[in-house]
């Protein structure tokens, strides 16, 4: 079958290789669509992040080139030895958390935060930029006839930002700052209003994707080029700032702004990847008693974002700004990412099936 493997930085080649097998538990997915995520993009221009390249992955014992991919969608065409929960033909999205189940974390319900913790479509356990792949059942979602494949395979940044809210401790009626209107960004305006919150500010430097923080649900947008977004803030928040913010964009401008914009005894939420170092003075948050938090991906919540998703209290209209082919997936889909149109661009969907486009 077709696969894009990741080789090394700005190295991804779609080869021929061997179809995977089921095994005691899993499931076999014919894929449908894949997204190109954020870490994906940094594994490409700054990676090795996540994927193992001197010594394989404790858990998948693979180590690059792997399979890309873990935002899919896709139909079951094979069950493996002691499946009950899935039938051929159910329409599935696939959690690719893989951990090993047995460590402190994993005993106490934290898979996400596993010792030995990997992704599927990157730490050489296959992945969604492919034909076919395989997961263990605990992991796979089915999801409605309502719900689009093309629209499944936003489930996973959605729930990303779910997670984070939850993480954040954030309460109904309170104010937000959501740093970068990236897709990530954009998901969390969206489980914000979803979730209450009675006001949502964004950081988003001046590119169309102003506009799509605006549709996705931003009450006011502030591009830091053209005003002093901390001081503008504490204006709208009659001068004490808002109750949390959010870090999407894994810059040192996002991380100074989102940590002086929250009030005092305030969160900031930090969920983007970071490539490198950045400055900061501990003091900002010890005199006012503010709380950094970090998060990463997702635990037990997507069945409450396909739910969400399902009945449109979450939308994610407007996500789907290309739709590609797995052979054009540098061409059409890295470059794209990288080059001088990537701020129009939110979510690109790949497909290995050229009958879907």
């Amino acid at each position: 079958m077709k696969a894009a493997l990741w080789y090394g930085k700005n190295d991804v080649r779609v080869e021929e290789i061997k179809e995977p097998k089921v095994e005691k538990g899993t499931v076999k997915i014919k894929v449908k669509w894949c997204g190109i995520c954020g870490s994906d993009l940094h594994e490409y221009l700054g990676g090795p992040i996540f994927i193992p390249v001197e010594n394989p992955h404790p858990l998948s014992k693979n180590k690059a080139p792997v399979v890309l991919g873990h935002e899919f969608s896709g139909e079951v065409v094979e069950l493996g030895e002691g499946v009950n929960n899935f039938k051929i033909g159910d329409r599935v999205t696939v959690e690719p958390i893989v951990a090993c189940g047995t460590c402190p974390a994993c005993k106490e319900g934290k898979y996400n935060l596993c010792e030995n913790l990997g992704f599927h479509g990157l730490c050489g356990s296959g992945g969604g930029l492919a034909e076919y792949t395989v997961f263990p059942q605990e992991f796979v979602h089915k999801i409605p006839d309502s719900l689009s494949y093309e629209k499944a395979a936003l489930i996973e940044p959605i729930t990303v930002a779910i997670h984070s809210l939850r993480v954040g401790s954030f309460l109904t009626g309170q104010t937000a700052l959501v740093l970068g209107a990236g897709p990530i960004g954009l998901a969390t305006i969206e489980s914000l209003k979803a979730a209450g919150a009675s006001l949502v500010i964004v950081m988003q430097r001046k590119s169309i994707r102003q506009e799509y923080a605006k549709r996705s649900g931003a009450d006011i947008v502030l591009d830091p080029n053209e005003i002093d977004v901390v001081s503008e803030i504490k204006k709208l928040t009659n001068g004490v700032g808002v109750d949390i913010s959010f870090e999407t964009t894994g810059a040192q401008v996002g991380f100074d702004i989102g940590v002086n914009s929250i009030k005092y005894d305030g969160t900031m939420v930090i969920t983007s990847i970071w490539e490198h170092e950045i400055n900061f003075n501990p003091n900002v948050v010890v005199f006012t008693e503010k709380k950094l938090v970090g998060t990463l991906a997702y635990r037990h919540e997507f069945p409450a974002a396909i739910a969400q998703m399902s009945d449109n209290r979450i939308k994610a209209e407007g996500y789907i700004t290309k739709k590609i082919h797995l052979d054009d997936i540098n061409t059409e889909g890295f470059d794209t990412l990288t080059g001088p149109d990537k701020k129009k661009h939110v979510k690109i969907l790949v497909t290995p099936d050229k009958s879907l486009l």
